[in-house]
C-alpha cells in the first residue's frame, strides 16, 4: 500500500514526498484510514515504527477544512491538543507536525516548562489550531487564562502509559475537563498494561484497538546481551566496551539524575567526551545536549528514563543499560532508542548480581531470555588507575593506616611530606583570617606610647612571616600598621 491509498490530500502527499516517504509503515497503514473516520484509537506498536505520523497525518488531514490565512486570532482556536510527557518529546513532536503539514495553513506551537512563559503567550495570543504540550505548562497558560479549550476537536495522548501514570493523571483528568464532551480522542505507545487499558476506557468512547505486533514485543533488529559484572567495576567495563569496540555514538542510561552527573563526568575525566541529561537540568541545557549527540559533537549521552520515551536518534547503534530500570517496561522504551528505521542496534546492559532480579523482570516482560556474556578478563588501563582522583584516595587510605597504627614508624620522606602538607594548610589558614576575617577583632590593642616598639616588633614579624608566607608581605594589610581599639570608658566604682 501507498500513502495516496489512505486517502490523504495532495498536499499533505507532497510534504511527505518531500521527506522521500513512499510506503506507510503497518501502524500508519492501520491507523490512519480509523482516524479520518472521527474514531477513538488506541495504539500500540514497537518504538521506531512510525507512531507519530500515525496519529499527525490523519490528524491534520482532519483539519485542513479550517485551514486559513486570515491574521485574526480568533480565526485560529486550538483545535487538536497533543499531550507528551516529555520536554524533548514536545518539540519532536512539533517538529513532524511542522514537517507533515508545512502545505496547509493550519497554525501550531509548543508549550513545555522550564524555559520563559513569555514568549509561548505571544504565540498562543496570535491563534494555533494545533498545540502540543507538556500537562503542568499547558495548564499553567489555562490558569493565567492565555488559553481555551474550548474548541478542540482532537485529543492526542502520546506515550499514553507514562501519561496515565500516576504522577500524570491528576493532570490529565484536570484537562479533560476543560474539553469538549464531543471530541476524538486518540492514544499511542509502545505498551498497554491491563491497568492502562482500564483507565484509558474512562477517556475513550468505544475506541478501535490496533496492535500491529505482541504487547511489549521488540523489534527483531536489536541484539540484546547481557555482561555480568560487579558493581564497583561498571565504569571500568563501560571505558573498555566503549574503546574497544570504538563507540562513535552511545546512548547510556542510569537509575538516577545523580547517577547520571557522575558517571558523565568520570568519563570525561578518562577522555571520553560525554554529558547527562535529566529532569534536573534546564531547557537550554537538555537542548545542547541532545543536539551535540545528534552532531556527534560528544561520544556519550548518559542519561535517565527522561531520554527513553519518544527521542528519535538517527543511525543510533548503541543503547547500553549501565543500571537496569526498575520498571521492567522502561527497558523497552529504552532499547527502542536503537533498531528504527530498518536498522540493526544493539542493547547492552551492565548487570551485577544484585540486579538479577530485575533482569528476570525484563526476560518475563519480553517472555525471552536475553544472552549472557562474560567479558574476557578486560586489563586495567594505567590511565584508569592513575586517573585523578585516585591518588587522592589512596593517600587518604594510607592516612588512616598510619591513625590506625600509631606505634608505626614514619619514614622521613614521610615525615617531610607531612611537613609540607602541614605548612600549606597554615598557609591558607592565614591567607583565610587575612581575607575574611575582620581585623579589628584579631589584632591587640596598641597604645600610643608604645608605638615604637610596636613597630619593631612588627618589622621583626613581618621579617618571619616573609620567609614562611610571602603572600602575607604586602602593603596595606594589617600586619603592617597598628590596629585601634574601642574604647570603652570605665564605670566608677569599679577596678579598671
Amino acid at each position: 500500500m501507498t500513502f495516496e491509498q489512505l486517502g490523504l490530500s495532495t498536499d499533505i502527499l507532497q510534504a511527505l514526498s518531500d521527506q522521500g516517504y513512499e510506503k506507510p509503515t503497518p501502524i500508519q497503514e492501520q491507523a490512519i484510514p480509523i482516524i479520518m473516520t472521527g474514531c477513538d484509537v488506541m495504539g500500540a506498536a514497537q518504538t521506531g515504527t512510525g507512531k507519530t505520523a500515525g496519529f499527525t497525518l490523519p490528524m491534520l488531514s482532519r483539519l485542513q477544512i479550517h485551514a486559513n490565512t486570515s491574521t485574526s486570532p480568533a480565526k485560529h482556536p486550538v483545535r487538536a491538543l497533543i499531550l507528551v510527557p516529555t520536554r524533548e518529546l514536545a518539540v519532536q513532536v512539533h517538529e513532524s507536525v511542522k514537517t507533515y503539514g508545512k502545505y496547509l495553513a493550519l497554525r501550531s506551537t509548543v508549550v513545555y516548562g522550564g524555559v520563559n512563559i513569555d514568549p509561548q503567550i505571544e504565540v498562543i495570543k496570535s491563534g494555533v489550531e494545533i498545540l502540543v504540550a507538556t500537562p503542568g505548562r499547558l495548564l499553567d497558560h489555562v490558569q493565567q487564562k492565555m488559553l481555551s479549550l474550548s474548541k478542540v476537536e482532537i485529543l492526542v495522548l502520546d506515550e499514553a502509559d507514562r501519561m496515565l501514570d500516576m504522577g500524570f493523571l491528576p493532570d490529565i483528568k484536570q484537562i479533560i475537563q476543560l474539553l469538549p464532551q464531543h471530541r476524538q480522542n486518540l492514544m499511542f505507545s509502545a505498551t498497554f498494561s491491563a491497568e492502562i487499558k482500564k483507565l484509558a476506557g474512562k477517556i475513550l468512547q468505544e475506541p478501535v484497538l490496533i496492535e500491529v505486533a505482541k504487547q511489549n514485543s521488540i523489534s527483531e533488529l536489536i541484539t540484546h546481551v547481557v555482561h555480568p559484572i560487579e558493581t564497583s567495576r561498571k565504569q571500568e567495563l563501560l571505558i573498555h566496551l566503549i574503546r574497544q569496540k570504538n563507540l562513535k555514538q552511545a546512548l547510556v542510561f542510569t537509575r538516577t539524575k545523580q547517577s547520571a552527573d557522575k558517571l558523565a563526568y568520570r568519563l570525561v575525566r578518562h577522555g571520553i567526551a560525554s554529558t547527562a541529561i535529566h529532569g534536573d537540568r534546564n531547557q537550554l541545557q537538555r537542548t545542547e545536549a541532545l543536539d551535540s549527540f545528534k552532531q556527534g559533537l560528544i561520544r556519550v549521552l548518559v542519561a535517565t528514563d527522561v531520554a527513553a520515551r519518544g527521542l528519535d536518534i538517527e543511525d543510533l547503534a548503541y543503547v547500553i543499560n549501565f543500571e537496569l530500570p526498575n520498571n521492567p517496561e522502561d527497558y523497552v522504551h529504552r532499547i527502542g532508542r536503537t533498531g528504527r528505521a530498518g536498522v540493526k542496534g544493539f542493547a547492552v546492559s551492565l548487570v551485577s548480581k544484585e540486579e538479577n532480579k530485575q533482569l528476570l523482570e525484563v526476560e518475563k516482560l519480553l517472555n525471552t531470555k536475553i544472552c549472557i556474556e562474560e567479558v574476557k578478563e578486560f586489563e586495567v588501563r594505567k590511565e584508569f588507575v592513575n586517573a585523578p582522583g585516585r591518588a587522592n584516595r589512596f593517600e587518604e587510605k594510607q592516612s588512616k593506616r598510619t591513625t590506625d597504627n600509631p606505634g608505626k614508624k614514619t619514614s622521613a620522606s614521610k615525615r617531610g611530606n607531612d611537613r609540607g602538607l602541614q605548612l600549606n594548610n597554615e598557609s591558607r589558614n592565614a591567607k583565610r583570617v587575612g581575607k575574611y576575617e575582620d581585623p579589628l577583632f584579631t589584632q591587640p590593642y596598641v597604645s600610643k606610647s608604645d608605638q615604637t616598639k610596636a613597630d619593631q616588633s612588627i618589622d621583626s614579624d613581618r621579617d618571619h612571616l616573609s620567609k614562611e608566607f610571602p603572600y602575607h608581605h604586602k602593603k596595606n594589610n594589617h600586619f603592617n600598621r597598628p590596629i585601634p581599639a574601642l574604647f570603652v570608658p570605665s564605670t566608677p566604682g569599679k577596678n579598671k
